[in-house]
């Protein structure tokens, strides 16, 4: 691991110094890209070095986030003090980092329901993205403490008025701190305006503003995708079977790209059978999976975004002989649905676009429809279960429907293979 020499306790905002300060349990909650990962990465850090035979542990419903906060602490302890790292046979791991004072930082997802943290004793309790942690989680954390009579640190972008994460900030308990990211002083005014003019009122002041908006309303009911999410991978790939791909591709500036596949058992009964996750993948390494896929799968079509960063992805498909006749553009906004149509003329054959019109919300509320008669099977997966919780969605002003989320790219993907369920009605190639 690289390590970031700056010293970032040297340059904190006027906030940050007075989260250094509480003793207690603590709840912070605050608009994007504010700095609150690392002041609490100082935080626990700080503890871990003062209090020796302390164990700490690092929560978040899914690893990839957790991790990014574990880091961010081993980090800090690396910078400041170095030497009262463990080495040897107690190096720090991937969910481990032992001092030399006996304080021990622990790092683990909490799934869906906390199962696999049980059983710990803890002395401070570190929950990143508290607000998506699912609330059955917290009847297995918070007993860990109960013996040490332990700490707790929330900190979190909101998700509506609900949850652990909302009632706790109002909890007398509980020193509780509200950081918009227009209040930070290292904001970039220019982007936020960009992200105002984007965003419905309500999705702004949720996301950059930290606001409890009640307003808001989860798309996937928590116990609706436990109730699909029986699903578990195959060993080997069953032939003579119809198989589709949903495709999200990595937004500029975001890194992950997902891949869905979805069997069609019957016109009514789909079944989830792979979910793959790419970072920081080039277009053409994007494009290369999806190609390698298919030759495994054999798909009947694939289904992918052609706006942004996809459109490249979607051209060199639409190029290829062996994707040309499956590949769909589905975007994920209110746009058409692009359909490719083939005809002949006396030189060549060419190419040319069909479009019919298909909004974002009919492809959201077809998973939701198939989820609710039972009619799909979802990999149990955490990330798919967060991915599909993150979904929100409001009604505009205008009476318009909106749709959005912060951790959509998985969602993304299987609202468009699950759109395989209306294969009939597309009639994708007229010769």
């Amino acid at each position: 691991m690289q390590y970031n020499l700056v010293k970032p306790w040297e340059s904190l905002d006027p906030w940050q110094e007075e989260i250094r300060k509480v003793k207690g349990n603590l709840c912070l909650r605050s608009g994007r890209q504010v700095g609150k990962s690392t002041i609490i990465s100082i935080v626990g850090g700080d503890y871990a070095l003062t209090h020796g035979n302390k164990t700490i542990m690092i929560i978040a419903s899914v690893e990839r986030q957790a991790l990014l906060l574990f880091e961010k602490v081993l980090s800090y302890i690396h910078i400041k003090a170095k030497s009262s790292i463990k080495t040897g046979k107690d190096r720090p791991t991937k969910h481990k980092l032992q001092l030399k004072n006996g304080s021990t930082i622990l790092c683990l997802p909490t799934g869906e329901t906390g199962y696999g943290i049980r059983g710990h004793t803890i002395d401070l309790l570190i929950a990143d993205e508290a607000a998506f942690i699912p609330e059955d989680v917290w009847a297995a954390v918070t007993p860990m403490l109960a013996i040490t009579r332990g700490k707790i640190i929330l900190l979190s972008t909101p998700m509506g008025k609900q949850g652990y994460f909302y009632r706790c900030f109002s909890d007398p308990t509980f020193q509780s701190f509200h950081v918009s990211s227009e209040d930070c002083p290292r904001k970039n005014q220019e982007f936020l305006d960009q992200e105002k003019a984007r965003m419905s009122k309500r999705q702004y002041y949720q996301e950059y503003l930290g606001m409890f908006v009640d307003e808001l309303m989860q798309f996937f009911p928590d116990e609706l995708i436990k109730q699909a999410m029986t699903g578990k991978r195959r060993e080997n790939i069953a032939e003579n079977r119809k198989y589709y791909l949903g495709v999200d591709i990595a937004r500029m500036g975001e890194d992950l790209s997902t891949f869905e596949v979805i069997e069609r058992i019957s016109n009514e009964n789909l079944r989830h059978v792979e979910h793959i996750v790419t970072r920081h993948t080039l277009l053409t390494d994007t494009a290369r999976l999806i190609l390698n896929l298919n030759r495994q799968y054999k798909f009947k079509q694939i289904f992918i975004d052609d706006g942004g960063m996809g459109v490249g992805v979607f051209d060199m498909l639409l190029e290829n002989p062996e994707t040309r006749r499956k590949v769909i553009a589905i975007n994920n906004t209110a746009r058409p649905l692009s359909q490719i149509k083939k005809r002949k003329s006396k030189s060549k054959m060419d190419l040319t676009a069909k479009r019919k019109k298909l909004l974002k919300e009919d492809i959201f509320n077809n998973l939701l429809n198939l989820m609710e008669r039972g009619n799909i099977t979802l990999l149990d997966d955490d990330d798919i279960f967060l991915s599909l919780k993150s979904a929100q969605y409001e009604y505009l002003e205008s009476g318009k429907f909106r749709i959005f989320g912060r951790d959509m790219h998985i969602v993304d993907g299987l609202v468009r293979a699950a759109w395989c369920s209306k294969d009939k009605h597309l009639n994708i190639w007229v010769c």
